[in-house]
């Protein structure tokens, strides 16, 4: 453990007890920071991890679901350290495009079970793709092209367009990118920028075990004293750059944060873990002064998606055992191009909403549950409907597909991230025409700008969570880097004004 300066204690604010605040206040902690404080917005620690249990003894997740990659993945690391992992045999994974198997069942929307090795032999040319693209393979043509044009260029030279069930199963693929991506239409996302994002090695569905995700976020709270944090405390405004009388660390605080609730906390450092989503509707009003126009900038031309997750309980299985899961090939689903460009401007794809279900897949430890994944535009005009109607909707699909004796659910549950007025959807993507690298370290940036003030306090305002990785946004890893950055930014500052052995600073 470090030893703090003997000239004070600073006062640190971090804003969001998601994975990316928790991991910032832990790692200040366990350097000896002791004017510490967590405020979450919502009344439960997490952010969008929800780990909950509406269907009894047993977790469903609402929000992150695996743990992406293991090789230089922390989040996996602790887990494993913890033995929170999985036991072997009880993992069900998202049915994927590079990860289907023989137990994943596709059918047409005529009702007919599609064999599986055409939806192998499309689903594996989808794959090789997508590789080429993140591993930066791509033709300079596709370099300001989206990834929906890129896809389809490729597709239509292949030897599999001529085949209208392998176009099909083509749109089912780019639907479920859709998923991963947390974009609307792969038409608006850049393809341009994907080889920016780094998949770790070790499998992209790693699961966590019976405790569910909630197990990895106690690691970090049990290392949290009593009364660090404070939920039910949402903020309305940061006011930084001041230069007032409250006395702290070496004078006065230059951050004041102020709650909905009217307490006010004054601060050395304030570190900012909103999601992005958060930051889109509220940074105009949330910061006095204003945002630098940079950062302005890249909270606005970044995305950030909306992802929902449909969970069916049923009173017993209906589906044959070797089932993993039910897959919904539309004869013209959203993501063909002729559809997508006639769904703009105009609302009547809210009428279809539904089509952008990619499958029902099944769920672990819950052998009589269902979940169905739905992403964009039509994940949020779903969250606004009531339960029931969407359980009635996709038990009328999951019959007219499969032709099967579906019945009724006993219970619907949905994921609301987009209505959630602390998170406003589910992680970052990058939209077509953006400069990802540049407005991602534009959002990280810590204020003051060093650009422009070499006189005021550093480090007033610091920027986490994984919109602000580079290489890993749209992760639980990502967000935990984040929040290790930043409180390492801070760690490393008193460390340098540290007196070294010879009574000299360190820098």
């Amino acid at each position: 453990m470090a030893t703090l300066p003997v000239l004070g204690e600073p006062r640190i604010v971090i804003v969001g007890a998601g994975i990316s605040g928790l991991a910032a206040a832990a790692s200040l902690v366990s350097n000896g920071f002791r004017n510490v404080t967590v405020l979450e917005a919502m009344d439960r620690p997490g952010g969008r991890i929800h780990t909950t249990k509406p269907f009894g003894t047993n977790v469903i997740e609402l929000g992150a679901n695996w743990i992406h990659g293991q090789e230089g993945n922390p989040i996996y690391q602790l887990a494993m350290e913890y033995g929170l992992l999985a036991e072997e045999g009880t993992s069900i994974t998202m049915c994927v495009p590079s990860s289907i198997t023989r137990q994943d069942y596709f059918f047409s929307q005529s009702g007919k079970q599609l064999p599986p090795e055409q939806v192998e032999q499309v689903c594996c040319f989808f794959s090789k793709l997508m590789s080429k693209a993140f591993d930066q393979e791509l033709d300079v043509k596709y370099d300001l092209r989206s990834l929906g044009s890129y896809l389809d260029e490729e597709f239509k030279a292949s030897d599999l367009a001529s085949s209208e069930d392998a176009r099909k199963v083509f749109e089912w693929c780019k639907r479920s990118e859709c998923t991963d991506e947390a974009c609307s239409s792969l038409y608006e996302f850049s393809v341009g920028q994907l080889w920016l994002y780094t998949a770790l090695e070790g499998g992209f569905f790693n699961s966590v075990g019976s405790g569910g995700y909630q197990a990895l976020l106690d690691v970090f709270l049990k290392s949290l004293s009593p009364g660090v944090l404070l939920c039910n405390k949402p903020v309305k405004c940061i006011q930084w750059g001041l230069s007032e009388t409250s006395i702290s660390f070496q004078g006065a605080c230059p951050v004041r944060v102020l709650c909905e609730d009217g307490q006010q906390l004054e601060a050395d450092h304030v570190i900012v873990t909103a999601s992005l989503g958060y930051l889109q509707d509220n940074s105009s009003t949330m910061f006095k002064p204003v945002l630098p126009e940079e950062k302005m900038r890249a909270i606005e031309r970044l995305g950030f998606g909306v992802v929902s997750k449909i969970f069916l309980e049923f009173e017993k299985r209906f589906w044959p055992q070797d089932c993993a899961g039910i897959q919904l090939v539309w004869e013209e689903g959203p993501e063909d191009r002729k559809v997508y460009k006639s769904s703009l401007g105009d609302e009547g794809w809210k009428d279809k909403w539904y089509k952008k279900i990619c499958g029902f897949d099944m769920v672990a430890r819950h052998p009589n549950v269902l979940c169905g994944w739905i992403t964009g535009r039509e994940a949020e005009h779903m969250e606004g409907l009531e339960e029931k109607t969407v359980g009635e909707v996709c038990v009328r699909l999951l019959r007219s597909f499969t032709g099967w004796e579906v019945p009724d659910p006993l219970r619907v549950l949905m994921s609301q991230w987009r209505q959630n007025p602390y998170v406003r959807g589910a992680y970052t993507y990058i939209p077509l025409g953006v400069d990802a690298m540049r407005e991602q370290e534009a959002l990280a940036e810590p204020l003051p700008l060093e650009s422009c003030d070499s006189i005021s306090k550093p480090l007033q305002v610091l920027f986490a969570g994984e919109a602000t990785h580079v290489q890993f946004y749209t992760t639980t890893h990502g967000a935990y880097l984040t929040g290790v950055r930043e409180a390492q930014r801070i760690i490393q500052h008193y460390s340098d004004r540290l007196p070294s052995p010879n009574g000299e600073r360190a820098s």
